[in-house]
C-alpha cells in the first residue's frame, strides 16, 4: 500500500479540520498527505476564469486553486515533517475521492461541506462513498481532539475480519487500547420461519452468552497474536447497536466498523445503525469495506509514498 492519505476539502470549517486530521493519520502511518479539491464547474460549462469586469486572480478557477493551496499550507503547518501535495481535479465529489482511493491507504472527509461536498452524510454521498472507496475512509465527527481507546464493532462475520484487523492496527498504531465490542440478544418468544408458520424459541440465557461470548474470542484472538503489544478489552453488551457503539464512543479516540456484517450489526451502511453512528458518534468513525482489508490485511509495511 502507498501510506497516503487523501483528503477533500471544499473550503468549508469542516472540511479544514478534516485536513488536520488526515495530517496526524499521514504522520501515524509515516505517510505523505494529498489534499483533494474536487472542482465540479467544469461539468457545468460555466465560465471559469475572472470575468471581464472583475479583477484578474478572480475566477472559479483561481477560487479552486487557492482553496487546496490553503488546505495544504493549513496541512504542512500542522504536521511540518510530512510530505503534502495537492490537486484540482475535475469532477464530482464521489467519483473524485472513489478514484484517488485506489491508490490510498486513507481517504478523510468532514461531517458538512459547501459546494462540491454539500449534503457530506445527509444524503447519499457517505453512502457511497463508505460503501464503494477502495480504501478505508475515516470521517471526522464529534469531539476535537479526542481521546481514550480505539473502539471497534465487531459482529463476528468474515467480512467483519477486514475491520477487526484495521482497528488492531490503528490501536498499535496510536499505542492505544483496544475495547471490541459485541452485541447479543436473547430472543425467547415465537420467531416466524416462514409465511404463517412460527416456531416457538426458547433459550438458556446462560449458553447463548456463552457462545456470543466465544464469537467475540474467536473474532479477536487471531489478531491478539499479530499485535501482541495491543491491550484489548472484549466488551460483551445486550443492548440496542446503535446505542452502544453510539455511548461507548464517548470515551474513545476512533470508532471503527465493518462495512457489512450480520447480527447487532446487520444492514450497516444501509439502515438506521449507520446513520445513527456517522450521525451521532462522539469522535471519528473509520468505515473498513472487506475485500480490500483481506487482499491487504492492514499490512505493517507501507511503500514509497505517493503525492
Amino acid at each position: 500500500m502507498s501510506g497516503t492519505v487523501v483528503v477533500g476539502v471544499d473550503g468549508s470549517p469542516s472540511s479544514l479540520e478534516a485536513v488536520e486530521v488526515a495530517a496526524r493519520e499521514a504522520k501515524l502511518r509515516g505517510g505523505s498527505l494529498h489534499v483533494v479539491h474536487a472542482f465540479v464547474w467544469p461539468l457545468m460549462k460555466v465560465p471559469l476564469g475572472p470575468s471581464a469586469m472583475g479583477p484578474p486572480e478572480g475566477g472559479l478557477r483561481t477560487v479552486a486553486h487557492r482553496t487546496v493551496q490553503e488546505a495544504a499550507a493549513r496541512a504542512k503547518k500542522s504536521q511540518p515533517t510530512i510530505e503534502v501535495t495537492h490537486a484540482v481535479i475535475a469532477g464530482e465529489p464521489l467519483s473524485v475521492l472513489t478514484t484517488e482511493s485506489q491508490d490510498a491507504d486513507l481517504v478523510v472527509v468532514g461531517t458538512r461541506g459547501l459546494g462540491g461536498f454539500t449534503g457530506l452524510l445527509v444524503g447519499s454521498v457517505a453512502v457511497y462513498l463508505t460503501a464503494h472507496a477502495e480504501c478505508p475512509v475515516l470521517v471526522t465527527r464529534g469531539r476535537k481532539n479526542p481521546t481514550g481507546p480505539v473502539l471497534l464493532g465487531v459482529d463476528g462475520s468474515e467480512v467483519g475480519d477486514a475491520a477487526v484487523g484495521w482497528a488492531f492496527k490503528e490501536a498499535s498504531l496510536r499505542g492505544a487500547e483496544l475495547v471490541a465490542l459485541h452485541n447479543w440478544n436473547a430472543w425467547t418468544g415465537p420467531v416466524a420461519a416462514g409465511p404463517r408458520i412460527h416456531v416457538p424459541t426458547y433459550y438458556d440465557v446462560d449458553l447463548y452468552r456463552a457462545e456470543e461470548e466465544r464469537v467475540l474470542a474467536t473474532a479477536i484472538d487471531g489478531w491478539r497474536e499479530q499485535y501482541p503489544d495491543v491491550h484489548v478489552t472484549p466488551r460483551l453488551v445486550q443492548e440496542y447497536t446503535r446505542q452502544a457503539l453510539i455511548a461507548a464512543s464517548e470515551e474513545s479516540q476512533l470508532l471503527v466498523v465493518g462495512a457489512r456484517g450480520h447480527g447487532g450489526f446487520t444492514g450497516l451502511l444501509l439502515g438506521s445503525v449507520s446513520q445513527a453512528v456517522l450521525h451521532h458518534a462522539h469522535c471519528p468513525v473509520a468505515v473498513v469495506r472487506a475485500d480490500r482489508g483481506h487482499r491487504h490485511r492492514h499490512e505493517g509495511g507501507h511503500g514509497e509514498a505517493q503525492g
